[in-house]
């Protein structure tokens, strides 16, 4: 009816002939309350048609139902490169039956990083998820030391795994993988594009890349670095033709950056995979949509952003959620690259 006031609490609590508190018990799902008592306020929401106000909700409970997810990355690269798709589309899959809302939010000057800090430690959110960080970001301590449940998607660089909550792949035995490909398909001059070396990812997949060679008595010397992005890529493959014409096969560290490789080695009149042979990191649409397809290490971003909803909703709880960091496994995906 037009003008109708809407029903309150108390006009809930009359018709279920309980406290007002009993009301509010049984709307924030509180085990303190008879059966008895329960169906009849639920009833008495259902045949007024009470909605709760989730203002007073947040007051009473202290939660917002909201999770943020933080990504210290430029807007250009996420919107653009397949790995922050797949990480976001994991988690929101891991959130959806839980009853959290999901926040984006951006960051990477430490400007924007403190005033970030300020507006998710002002509980207005019951927790964070946090990925691309470089080097020895202080916000996951700073987050937790205000009680906000927080999990990382990536090992940071330098972190006691004791102290936080991640998930990431297995960079290090993927990257072995890629190079040893390549070893078995006899091409001696092997050269990498790393990630950056502020992140533990990029550490990992070099040193994943340097172990292979090293092992099979290969030198690792031919190593430029970009910043997993595809123009960064293609100038690293410029720097490393410089260096070494005569190279054969490239590994790089992410699948945008080995895209923008296989421009430049195709712009140098070089073919793949009979002159050089490429391999990327992600299997990503970049890989299975490149010319030719490329060979590539498959990280499960999916999987990964599930596993991270998974764990903070769990901290959220209260659950015995114990630090350190969940890895899942790596494979190959052979195409026509290499």
């Amino acid at each position: 009816m037009t003008g109708q006031r809407r029903p309150t609490l108390e006009a809930v609590a009359a018709r279920a002939g309980v406290g007002r508190g009993t009301v509010s018990r049984v709307i924030n799902g509180s085990p303190k309350v008879s059966l008895e008592a329960r169906e009849a306020v639920l009833q008495a929401i259902e045949e007024l048609g009470y909605v709760p106000n989730r203002a007073a909700r947040t007051l009473v409970t202290r939660r917002t139902d909201t999770v943020a997810l933080v990504m210290s990355a430029s807007e250009e690269r996420i919107w653009d490169e397949p790995y922050f798709a797949g990480i976001i589309r994991g988690i929101s899959t891991g959130l959806a039956g839980t009853g959290f809302q999901l926040l984006l939010a951006f960051a990477q000057s430490r400007a924007e990083h403190e005033q970030l800090e300020r507006y998710l430690s002002g509980q207005h959110v019951d927790g964070v998820l946090l990925i691309s960080l470089h080097g020895d970001d202080p916000l996951p301590r700073h987050l937790e030391s205000q009680g906000v449940p927080t999990v990382l998607g990536g090992t940071p660089v330098g972190t006691d795994l004791s102290s936080v909550t991640c998930v990431d792949a297995d960079n290090r035995g993927g990257a072995r993988l890629a190079v040893a490909h390549l070893v078995e398909r006899g091409r001696l001059r092997i050269a990498t594009i790393s990630g950056p070396q502020d992140m533990q990812v990029g550490v990992d997949r070099l040193a994943g890349y340097r172990d292979t060679l090293e092992a099979a008595g290969l030198p690792a010397d031919l190593v430029a670095f970009g910043d997993f992005g595809e123009e960064s890529g293609a100038a690293a493959m410029r720097t490393l033709l410089d260096r070494e014409p005569m190279l054969d096969a490239v590994f790089g560290a992410s699948d945008p950056m080995a895209a923008g490789a296989m421009r430049v080695l195709r712009e140098s009149g070089r073919s793949i995979p009979s002159d050089v042979a490429v391999v990327g990191f992600d299997d990503s649409v970049t890989a299975r949509h490149a010319a030719p397809q490329l060979t590539s290490v498959h990280q499960p971003v999916d999987a990964m952003g599930r596993e991270m909803s998974r764990l903070l909703v769990a901290r959220i709880r209260g659950e015995d959620v114990r630090p350190g960091a969940v890895i899942l496994d790596t494979h190959l995906v052979v195409r026509e690259s290499s």
